[in-house]
């Protein structure tokens, strides 16, 4: 230890980072020496879940005491994680306040309260120019200030937050020049007229609306886009107008909703879509960039779905047939009507298909016979099986006997 305790005050700032907050804490028991150090890091992470009142009144007086004390000038990333009402609202909003005071890059709250929309969040958040991540989780208040701006922020989370207005997120968002990465977790039984997302600077976007969401409609506009998640399990009748995002690459598309012609619309410059939805879309898009095709099976007539963008994507070269998460296994899909013309995808660039939840019924079993025989350039397709009426066995055979275009194709079944 006195080797140790020899070496400089940079050099054991930077060992005390890679160990827990609380553990860089506990060395100031160790000697002078290193009384003080831990107060210089510029990442803190402070955590009480699960605890019990006293455990989460020492954590709080302990912060009260000596986060006022911190002497790193700046603090590249502040974590609260408090998922218990017994932190008051106050102390949260004071230590948030001293995080910018240290000019904080990174600023991560979760907090769990009762009763919800504390206002924990202090005024001079929404003007910092040194944060660059912000992320929110919980029943936390977002009250944008008309003055906001965050000249720096590039990424940010909002999971289950409350919003002082239907305002508040349009003008938090406004208020970010820069923003590439967001992520808007709406809360159960709250209710937002129009969310609008207009953000020329975005890259990476993810939005769920839930099932009892009140809600009329979405807005979104962000031409820079590369990535975009929908998860839209909303029940009430609502439009979606997303406008065109020419730089997708990639989209992941879980909706209810039954118009889904704008929201197609915007997307078929991507190169990978994951989508789960009942709707159909009109017949005048092209998918002509997409390379990658990831099918939700759960639903009634995902095969109809599946039809249509394998004719509008004559590019094609990997279709994977699964259900998403926490969806429900569908065993029991609508019969298709066989084509009488091929899609060009299938005949000139298919080369992969896996499907998982494989349970050979007749429907399923009519269209993997029909890709194997038609998928000329097909080099492997994977087969993950369940069991429900039809015995692996079974499966196996029917699928290795049919006739195949590719005679180089692997059928590989897991």
């Amino acid at each position: 230890m006195d080797r140790i305790s020899g070496l400089s005050d940079e050099v054991l700032i930077k060992m005390l980072m890679f160990v827990p907050t609380k553990v860089a804490v506990s060395t100031s028991l160790l000697s002078k020496r290193w009384e003080y150090l831990w107060m210089w890091l510029p990442k803190l992470e402070y955590g009480q879940r699960h605890s019990s009142r006293s455990e989460c009144r020492e954590l709080e007086c302990f912060l009260d005491k000596n986060l006022p004390l911190h002497r790193a000038p700046v603090m590249e990333s502040f974590c609260l994680d408090l998922s218990s009402s017994y932190f008051t609202p106050e102390s949260i909003k004071l230590w948030v306040v001293i995080a910018l005071s240290h000019c904080v890059r990174e600023l991560e709250v979760i907090y769990d309260s009762y009763p919800e929309k504390p206002n924990i969040l202090p005024s001079n958040l929404y003007t910092c120019k040194s944060l660059m991540v912000l992320k929110l989780d919980g029943g936390i208040l977002l009250d944008v200030p008309r003055m906001a701006f965050l000249p720096s922020l590039k990424t940010l989370y909002l999971l289950t937050v409350r919003y002082f207005n239907e305002e508040s997120l349009q003008r938090l968002l406004s208020s970010c020049p820069v923003l590439e990465d967001l992520l808007v977790d709406f809360s159960e039984n709250d209710s937002m007229g129009k969310p609008t997302v207009v953000v020329p600077s975005l890259l990476s976007l993810s939005l769920y609306i839930p099932h009892s969401f009140d809600i009329d409609g979405i807005v979104i506009e962000t031409p820079s886009l590369t990535y975009f998640k929908l998860m839209d399990h909303n029940n009430k009748s609502h439009y979606c107008l997303v406008k065109n995002m020419p730089n997708l690459i990639e989209a992941d598309i879980d909706v209810e909703f039954p118009n889904i012609k704008s929201l197609i619309g915007s997307i078929t410059s991507v190169k990978s879509l994951a989508i789960c939805s009942e709707a159909m879309y009109g017949e005048s898009f092209v998918f002509n960039k997409l390379k990658h095709l990831k099918l939700c099976r759960c639903k009634e007539h995902s095969l109809d779905l599946l039809v249509r963008l394998l004719k509008d994507s004559s590019n094609l070269q990997a279709l994977d047939l699964f259900e998403m998460a926490d969806h429900d296994e569908n065993f029991d899909m609508v019969y298709w009507n066989q084509q009488s013309t091929v899609p060009e995808c299938i005949l000139s660039s298919l080369q992969t298909l896996n499907w998982s939840g494989y349970a050979g019924t007749p429907e399923e079993r009519d269209l993997a016979v029909y890709i194997l025989k038609n998928a000329v350039h097909l080099k492997t397709t994977t087969i993950s099986s369940v069991e429900v009426e039809v015995p692996k066995f079974e499966m196996i055979k029917e699928l290795a006997l049919s006739p195949r275009a590719s005679t180089t194709c692997q059928l590989v079944f897991d």
